[in-house]
């Protein structure tokens, strides 16, 4: 039965979300609104002059940056009203996120998108958080006090010159403000009907002594079930709690250092199935030292732990070890040099079921890196070129070089035309060597290869950034891809079904252009456009078996598009909404949507935000990926109120 039908008070508050963010409020009374405390509304002008640090691995304003990078910032995500950060990562168009259960997102950019996807490095604060089991990401367990993130960087394309294997398709960065900013204390609490029912959470901050900051919170949130295509539960709701702190402080002049850490635990359940159970933990620190104004020192030195059991197929302890170091410094008037050397240990125990073996079960890998970049001014720092290579040594193939080439012309402030070449490759994982499905039987269904190669990737980019106003921005990126070895799924050659086993027999190419337009139509009121159009080519190589013809290895649109429009209306009142359209999928086949989210906010007094949103407003419930049958789960409309207290 529709949600609609259910109960009354879901039609009114969807019909009271929908009635204001209809009407058009009038400019003359917009001088009345004043942004919450502690969050500062920036023009499209000043977003063009944010800092990002992702593409060169330093400091560089967004507007110069020789890359397709966005920006999410702390005020977008407050505004969209996204409890968690894959909800928060909807606000860009050229992620492509599709759920798939209420712990299982499938997350990537510029395709092969797959609930195991892994040609998407993710970051938060500099830890790398994908997993050695399929080189993507458990984002169920990805969570951040999102009150203290100052932005998200999200390049499209490849990163590898600078971050490495996995940085094949793009890099996520989460990026939480210093303790230095986040003196004071915020406390949250809401619900609803839908999917979130109940969220919380506190931070407080302050100092220790003249030069230490600090900062404590907690947050926990309780995301009920996905729907069947039958209108009943999938029964999977998702629970997680999570404490963490961190500590910025100066130990002298010249000397910085940061400390922090999170942990966690949570539960997610499953259909005629145990819950699954996850926990983990991190403790990260980094030391800098400023040697002059445009050089400096930068070690980081992480552990992180994870434990997942998926009762019937498989439990994992995972223990990683990370050290970073960089160094970055002007050489002569025109040259400005990164280098970097990094090591990385896991250590993964892994438990067998009757339906997954991991052959062995335990498995220790290092992994050992260097790189360097050098950007050159080449005339009035109008014109700049940037090279540089990624050296790394793995356990499974060797000495992996990831270069690129990068030019950006800025002929003013206001324009940037860049370009860019790159090689990345994704490295063997444990699920590419390793795994074993079997039968009910235990005979062996489907297995891993030693013998796996790298996945690799030649990516071609050009792109152009615009203020064609103060008011008004155009962003436009193109790309043309060319990968080589990706994953297939080879038969034997005796022409016997089974047993499976993964090979590199598969070649792609794929093409497309992301569009993005943010437009301030008044002091009032802002609009933020976007759309991205994906192709792809699939070839296996002469002599493959593979009958799939690599279709598992991702399911894309091959359209995107959003619209996100934001109202300040007198009396301190904010109205937000976001329509998104995703085109069918292909293979499996899933059709295309339209989704609307809304919120209307509330400042009473300034430090005070009360909040009612609601999420999928257009559809009970839609399906954004599997294959068609009963157990497609649905993601489910969601209305729910939020309270936001400053102190």
């Amino acid at each position: 039965m529709d949600l609609l039908q259910r109960t009354g008070a879901s039609r009114r508050w969807i019909a009271l979300l929908l009635l204001t963010a209809a009407l058009a409020p009038p400019a003359a009374a917009q001088e009345e609104a004043v942004p919450p405390a502690e969050l500062k509304k920036l023009s499209i002008e000043e977003l063009m002059e944010i800092d990002v640090t992702s593409v060169s691995r330093r400091s560089e304003r967004l507007s110069r940056a020789a890359a397709a990078v966005t920006v999410i910032t702390g005020e977008d995500i407050r505004r969209s009203g996204a409890t968690t950060l894959v909800e928060a990562l909807r606000l860009i168009n050229s992620v492509q996120m599709a759920q798939a259960d209420a712990r299982t997102w499938a997350t990537t950019t510029r395709g092969f998108n797959i609930t195991t996807a892994n040609k998407l490095l993710v970051l938060i604060d500099g830890r790398s958080v994908y997993t050695p089991l399929f080189s993507g990401v458990f984002w169920d367990v990805q969570h951040v006090f999102l009150e203290d993130v100052d932005r998200i960087e999200i390049i499209r394309g490849p990163g590898a010159t600078l971050w490495g294997a996995n940085a094949v398709n793009g890099v996520i960065n989460v990026i939480t403000k210093s303790a230095r900013a986040t003196e004071g204390g915020v406390a949250k609490a809401g619900g609803g009907e839908g999917m979130e029912r109940a969220f919380g959470g506190a931070r407080y901050g302050g100092r220790i002594g003249e030069r230490t900051y600090y900062r404590a919170y907690a947050d926990t949130f309780y995301r009920d079930a996905l729907e069947l295509a039958n209108g009943e539960s999938a029964e999977d709701p998702l629970r997680l709690g999570q404490v963490g702190f961190r500590v910025d402080g100066d130990a002298s002049s010249r000397d910085a250092f940061t400390v922090q850490g999170d942990f966690y635990q949570g539960s997610g359940g499953r259909l005629v199935r145990d819950d699954v159970e996850m926990d983990g933990g991190n403790l990260l620190g980094r030391w800098t030292r400023s040697l002059s104004e445009e050089s400096n020192l930068e070690l980081q030195v992480y552990w992180d732990r994870t434990h997942r059991d998926i009762p019937g197929t498989f439990e994992e302890d995972l223990d990683t070890w990370d050290v970073d170091f960089q160094h970055q410094f002007p050489l002569a008037e025109r040259h400005r040099i990164v280098w970097g050397l990094g090591y990385r240990f896991f250590s993964s125990d892994v438990v067998n079921s009757r339906e997954v073996a991991w052959v062995p079960e335990d498995r220790d890998q290092a992994l050992f890196s260097a790189f360097v970049q050098d950007e050159i001014s080449l005339h009035r720092d109008e014109l700049r070129l940037t090279i540089g290579s990624k050296l790394e040594n793995n356990e499974s193939t060797g000495l992996e070089v990831q270069p690129s080439v990068r030019m950006a012309w800025t002929p003013t402030d206001r324009r940037t035309l860049w370009a860019a070449i790159s090689r990345a490759v994704r490295t063997p994982t444990r699920i590419d060597e390793d795994v074993r499905f079997l039968l009910p039987d235990g005979s062996v269904l489907l297995a891993g290869n030693r013998d796996f190669d790298s996945e690799k990737l030649l990516a071609y980019e050009l792109g152009y950034r615009i203020l064609l106003r103060p008011e008004l921005l155009l962003d436009v990126a193109t790309f043309y891809n060319v990968y080589d070895d990706l994953r297939s799924q080879e038969r034997p050659a005796d022409g016997s079904p089974i047993p499976i086993t993964l090979a590199n027999e598969l070649e792609a190419e794929t093409w497309g252009a992301e569009v993005r337009l943010n437009y301030e139509a008044a002091p009032w009121w802002r609009i933020h456009a976007a759309y991205a159009w994906f192709e792809k080519d699939l070839e296996l190589d002469p002599g493959s078996t593979d009958p799939t013809g690599g279709r598992p290895e991702g399911n894309d649109p091959e359209g995107r598009a959003l619209l996100r429009s934001s109202f300040d209306l007198p009396g301190n009142v904010q109205v937000d909404g976001q329509l998104r359209y995703v085109s069918r999928l292909p293979s499996p086949v899933v059709p295309a949507y339209t989704e609307l989210d809304l919120r209307i906010g509330w400042s009473p007094i300034p430090r005070l935000d009360l909040s009612l949103l609601g999420r999928n407003l257009l559809h009970a419930s839609h399906p954004e990926f599997g294959a068609p049958s009963p157990l497609r789960e649905e993601v489910r409309r969601s209305v729910y109120g939020r309270v936001t207290w400053r102190f």
